[in-house]
């Protein structure tokens, strides 16, 4: 503001001093002039001095403008001067508050300082009491415990007085049971009885047999009583048929007698076993303890193999492949170089892709390759035949023997446990495995597997299985009875899921779910028989690390940015919502984790290939029944997108050719490709 004050002042001054000066210069101007003409004297003309006063006179006039101007400039002036001593007044009001407020800010930074101070001292007590409050915690979480063990323990008298009254139910039961068997034997006697009088009869229709050839022999000899005799004949057999009738109704009730012995000697055995285990002894009344998990515990044959294969060397992916390659020349088995890392991409994607399902026609090498493949990586392998009857996930894991007491598990939920390094102190550590289910669809997927398909989905990513909390939906219970706390076995990331299916009018198809959560692999008619001749030596299997298959593996996020996969991916999505069916975020994530983990090889297609198989994995599977009239549009743009875009000529051409047998049905179905 001072500042201010002082500029306006100084430019007022340069001004006033500005007119003054040029003032002084017009008078000395004048007077000069007066002088000059002075001098002339006579000399000058009438003329002359009238235009000199003319001159004079407009002179006069520039000077009252100037002087007009002047005044004008001294009232601008005048008002400087005036709003110059406004903000002067303006500025000593403002030093008078300032000085005023001066006690106002001391007292501010007391405040601030006691501010502080008050701040410090609570971190400090802040850092004191966070011991203690820890030590509360602990109390109070002692106190919690120690009230949930009371209440548990009140829980477990109620339970004991239940069970106590259980067992007088079931002591009453056995008894009534017993008396059941003494029927039982009531009843032998009377099924007993049932076959002495069924033998007789059996003689007496031997007899009335008899009686019959000895009348068909008088008939032949005496012609005459031919019409009494076959009146006779005819009642006779209505009476074996009657008898023969009696007798089939004694064998079905002796057959129903026979069921019920069974069902109530079955019953017996379950409740004196139940009575045996409330009362704390084994079955045949001895006193112990019969472990539920004893034959979970044995290692399955697959396991005690794996124990023997020393460890394998360290080596990258591409000669992993080369020693699959060569296992299968080996063998005699042919399969083509596409087809063999189509396969091991589908193994490696087992986060996001379940398993990999091998389609086609009987005889096509379809468990060959898995078999030969595991044994060449050096994974564990385990065949797990599907059977037509299965119709419950026990048919997979096992299930408890109630007459036994104890859990009757499958070779496959014994490896699940002995590969288990979470649940399983004595677990194999850092093994792959890989379990095959053979002509899976003998059976419906979805009744025996569905779950445990839901299992491997629900499974943590791979660096959170240690989280109990995230692996609990993922992890499988052992329907086990009367156990405080069954045991539970984590499907990990150390099992390979690979499945066979034949078609044919015995074979159910597979469902939605399956098809999602899987890459099918569909074997076609072969063009030639190969004549599986063997070429070198069969290598020794050496067990693979999970360590370094982990190694392998590549996130989805490696293509994130790579334009070659995403537009491909989004022209897929296109393609697909056009058929009316399409497909979301987790099949587009597991496209491109295939892209991400496919092998990188000498002469290869890279990601093209890696996205033309899974167009004929992911795809192509879910067109099954599309009518191909209404849908022909559709088809040629994806025949398009996979010739030009892809470059697949041979996947275009089995295209092709489905759409060809489609003709006779109308609708699509996908018969796979001939590499």
């Amino acid at each position: 503001m001072e500042g201010l004050l002082t500029t306006n002042t100084l430019t007022a001054f340069a001004i006033l001093g500005f007119l003054a000066l040029l003032t002084i210069i017009l008078v000395f101007q004048a007077v000069r002039h007066d002088r000059v003409v002075t001098a002339q004297g006579p000399l000058a003309t009438l003329e002359a001095l009238q235009s000199q006063i003319e001159v004079k006179k407009n002179t006069i006039d520039d000077l009252e403008a100037e002087l007009e101007k002047r005044r004008e400039a001294m009232a601008v002036l005048a008002d400087l001067q005036a709003e110059v001593d406004g903000l002067r007044r303006q500025k000593e009001e403002l030093l008078t508050e300032w000085e005023s407020l001066r006690e106002r800010r001391s007292e501010v930074a007391a405040v601030r300082a006691e501010t502080e101070e008050a701040a410090v001292e609570r971190q400090q007590l802040e850092t004191e009491i966070a011991p203690l409050r820890a030590e509360y915690l602990a109390v109070q979480e002692r106190l919690e415990k120690a009230e949930e063990l009371v209440g548990r323990l009140e829980t477990l008298k109620r339970e004991h007085n239940e069970i106590s009254k259980d067992i007088d139910e079931l002591r009453d039961e056995k008894r009534e049971l017993e008396d059941a068997k003494v029927k039982v034997e009531r009843l032998e006697q009377r099924a007993q009885n049932l076959q002495t009088e069924m033998a007789r009869l059996e003689g007496t229709v031997s007899g009335r047999t008899e009686e019959l050839g000895e009348l068909e022999a008088r008939v032949a000899s005496e012609r005459k009583d031919l019409a009494s005799a076959q009146t006779e004949q005819g009642r006779v057999g209505a009476e074996v048929a009657a008898q023969a009738q009696e007798v089939r109704r004694l064998k079905g009730e002796i057959e129903t007698l026979g069921d019920t012995r069974s069902r109530l000697d079955a019953r017996l055995a379950y409740l004196t076993a139940e009575i045996a285990k409330k009362e704390g002894r084994s079955v045949n009344g001895e006193a112990g303890h019969v472990d539920p998990l004893r034959e979970m515990k044995e290692l399955p044959p697959v396991i005690r193999a794996m124990r023997d294969w020393k460890p394998a060397p360290r080596e990258n992916e591409a000669d992993a492949i080369k020693r699959v390659e060569r296992r299968l020349r080996a063998k005699g088995l042919d399969y083509p170089s596409r087809t063999l890392r189509a396969f091991h991409t589908a193994m490696k994607v087992n986060e996001t892709t379940q398993m990999a399902v091998l389609a086609g026609i009987s005889g096509t090498g379809k468990s060959q390759l898995p078999r030969q493949y595991a044994a060449g990586m050096g994974i564990g392998f385990l065949q797990v035949p599907v059977q037509p009857r299965w119709d419950s996930p026990q048919d997979l894991m096992g299930f408890y023997n109630y007459i036994e007491g104890k859990f009757r598990p499958t070779d496959m939920a014994r490896a699940l446990w002995a590969l288990d390094e979470l649940n399983n102190d004595n677990a194999e550590q850092d093994r792959m495995m890989m379990i095959l289910l053979d002509e899976m669809n003998l059976a419906r997927v979805e009744y025996y597997f569905s779950d445990f398909l839901s299992r491997l989905e629900s499974r943590p990513r791979p660096t959170d299985v240690g989280d109990a909390n995230e692996r609990k939906d993922a992890e499988i219970e052992l329907e086990i009875p009367n156990m405080e706390q069954p045991p539970r076995i984590f499907p990990g990331y150390n099992l390979l899921f690979a499945g066979t299916m034949n078609e044919d009018e015995s074979t159910q198809s597979l469902s939605d779910k399956v098809v999602d959560r899987a890459n099918i692999l569909r074997f076609s008619a072969p063009k030639k028989i190969n004549d599986g001749q063997a070429e070198g030596e069969i290598e020794p299997t050496v067990a693979l690390s999970q360590e370094t298959w982990n190694k392998w593996g590549r996130s989805s996020t490696a293509v994130d940015r790579n334009s070659q996969v995403t537009d491909r991916v989004e022209q897929m999505v296109e393609i697909m919502r056009d058929f009316k069916r399409p497909f979301g975020h987790r099949l587009g994530r597991a496209i491109m984790a295939y892209a991400a983990n496919y092998p990188e090889v000498e002469g290869g297609g890279g990601l093209n290939d890696a996205l033309a198989d899974q167009v004929e994995m992911r795809l192509l599977p879910k067109l099954r029944g599309v009518e191909i009239d209404l849908a022909s549009a559709q088809f040629s743009r994806l025949k398009a997108f996979v010739e030009r875009e892809l470059g697949d000529d041979a996947l275009a051409q089995a295209i092709e050719d489905s759409l060809s047998l489609a003709e006779a049905t109308g609708q699509f179905v996908w018969s796979g490709v001939t590499r």
